[in-house]
């Protein structure tokens, strides 16, 4: 199979990657992608690289792909990745810090996690949400509750 993304380096960037595979100053992750740029700069297929590296085809060609069509720092950095959004935000995590700071439901003692959970739920507040996450979300403002 033909490499789509041919890895061209000057000499300053490839000076730049030895550094990098040189000193053990840097992540791990960005130390293969070094070591990705120069092996395909010097004309290795992916396959071959990958065997090399103990690294997926997939990484290797992605690599390359990255320094091609956006350059040589684009293909060492990490991408920022989008992570799931929180459930509890703004006034709802507000409304729950202040439901667990209240009285709690006649014929209990205090607000379980749980309880905690359901009062979200039953208000329309949250769709859905886990005893857990109420959890965390109480020990990230330190409350205390008892």
């Amino acid at each position: 199979m033909a490499v789509k993304y041919i890895v061209n380096l000057s000499n300053s960037e490839r000076e730049h990657l030895y550094q990098i595979t040189s000193k053990g100053k840097t992540t791990g992750r960005i130390v293969k992608r070094a070591q990705i740029l120069l092996l395909s700069d010097e004309g290795h297929p992916d396959e071959v690289i990958a065997t090399m590296l103990k690294v997926g085809e997939s990484t290797v060609h992605r690599t390359r792909q990255r320094c091609v069509e956006e350059g040589l720092e684009s293909a060492l950095k990490e991408r920022r990745r989008k992570g799931r959004t929180k459930l509890l935000q703004g006034k709802t995590e507000a409304f729950l810090v202040a439901t667990a700071c209240s009285e709690p439901p006649a014929g209990r003692e205090s607000w379980t996690m749980q309880l905690l959970a359901d009062r979200l739920v039953k208000l329309n507040l949250v769709e859905r949400i886990s005893d857990e996450t109420v959890r965390r979300t109480l020990k990230k403002t330190t409350s205390n509750l008892g």
